[in-house]
């Protein structure tokens, strides 16, 4: 399958001081995650903000994948909240002597092992949520679009070297 590539320029920006700096010809983007191209919201020519989106991937696996990570996490403070519980009883038996030092030990364990899968759990959705905001493209700086070969449908892969899908030229007064 031939794949696409999505080049847009962009440019202008100013850093502080005395006049425009330009730090380079071009400056390539991509998104971070992979994905579909969903939809390009600009054409050649056009005048963008920084900040504005300029294409869109399709979100349907980012969201189950968010939608996972939220259920998992939603399960693990259960089973940290019951292993705190557990714990709560086991150390009032103990210190009644009713039981003993290694069923403490056991119940100290099983909460320390709940509260590390929960700190994963929760770890997962911040990944899945920042992958899910990351299928927006966004202009780094205000520019002017220089082409869009790509569209709609075009496969991104996110890879140790992934391909550019916008090309950003400064603005020169």
């Amino acid at each position: 399958m031939k794949q696409r590539i999505m080049a847009i320029a962009l440019a202008g920006f100013c850093l502080g001081g005395g006049g425009p700096l330009w730090a380079a010809e071009q400056v390539e983007l991509t998104t971070p995650v992979s994905g579909v191209v969903e939809e390009v919201l600009v054409k050649p020519g056009q005048r963008v903000k920084k900040g504005a989106v300029l294409l869109r991937l399709d979100k349907t696996v980012l969201q189950a994948r968010l939608d996972e990570a939220t259920a998992e996490q939603t399960r693990a403070d259960a089973d940290e909240e019951d292993a705190g519980r557990e714990l709560e009883r086991a150390e009032e038996l103990f210190n009644r002597t009713v039981s003993s030092t290694s069923e403490l030990e056991a119940a100290t364990l099983r909460h320390t092992r709940a509260k590390a899968a929960l700190s994963a759990a929760s770890a997962r959705r911040v990944i899945a949520q920042k992958n899910l905001a990351d299928a927006e493209l966004k202009a780094p700086f205000n520019g002017v679009v220089r082409s869009v070969p790509g569209g709609a449908g075009t496969v991104v892969t996110a890879d140790c070297q992934p391909k550019p899908l916008v090309v950003l030229d400064p603005d020169r007064p």
